[in-house]
């Protein structure tokens, strides 16, 4: 991210292999305030290659690629550059794919429906640091994550990562998390466990204080990235 007078520029690397899709991405990013298109790249290693060089801010990565798919190339490009955040862009919403994207370390996921100016908003949220997942596939991923049983071996490896020697949750502060994760609300979280609704809330507020989060669920993806869950 760079100053650009009164607002910070959020420069943007796009690999993409398909032209057209590329273009408008272009076209359409750069009229958004505050986003600016530093470089593109049409297969995954050229990708890799640029993103070291020019050191982006955000990556918007297509997963089918030529010479290194995006999944790989997410991968890489963590290694080399682990603050660049990497946002999927794709029409693929398979599990294996959401999972896998997600343990090679991509901050974001979103499907190829969403608008120029919906993109924009997500780029700067997750180069500000939260994780953002595509509402029609949030629920599914939080839910697998709260129940491991429901996924494949597969899917946990290529999705596990690191315990971090970060922020620890307490057991009741994992628990509410889980409950978060599953879709309850603070009240039906409340009714669950026994507790006041204050209680769940206090609960609540701290969780996100430990996590440097602002919602419920960045927290639980954040919880979930970092093995405290």
């Amino acid at each position: 991210m760079v100053d650009d007078g009164d607002a910070a520029t959020v420069n943007v690397v796009i690999i993409e292999d398909h032209e057209f899709t590329r273009m408008g991405l272009k076209l359409s990013l750069e009229q958004m305030p505050g986003i600016k298109i530093v470089g593109e790249a049409a297969d995954g290693a050229e990708g890799v290659k640029l993103v070291k060089e020019l050191q982006p801010g955000a990556v918007l990565m297509d997963i089918e690629l030529p010479t290194l798919d995006g999944i790989e190339a997410t991968r890489q490009i963590k290694e080399c550059a682990p603050d660049v955040r990497v946002i999927m862009l794709t029409s693929h919403n398979s599990d294996q794919t959401i999972f896998a994207a997600l343990g090679a370390g991509a901050n974001g996921y979103c499907l190829k429906n969403i608008t120029a100016q919906q993109l924009a908003t997500v780029i700067r949220m997750v180069v500000e640091g939260a994780a953002w997942l595509d509402p029609g596939i949030a629920n599914r991923v939080l839910s697998a994550y709260a129940n491991p049983g429901k996924q494949s071996s597969s899917q946990l490896k290529a999705a596990s990562r690191p315990k971090s020697e970060g922020p620890s949750l307490s057991p009741r502060e994992t628990e509410v998390l889980r409950l978060v994760a599953d879709g309850f609300s603070n009240q039906k979280i409340a009714e669950h466990l026994g507790l006041g609704l204050e209680t769940v809330k206090t609960h609540m507020r701290h969780i996100m204080e430990k996590l440097t989060v602002s919602d419920r669920t960045e927290a639980a993806v954040k919880a979930m990235k970092q093995g405290l869950m």
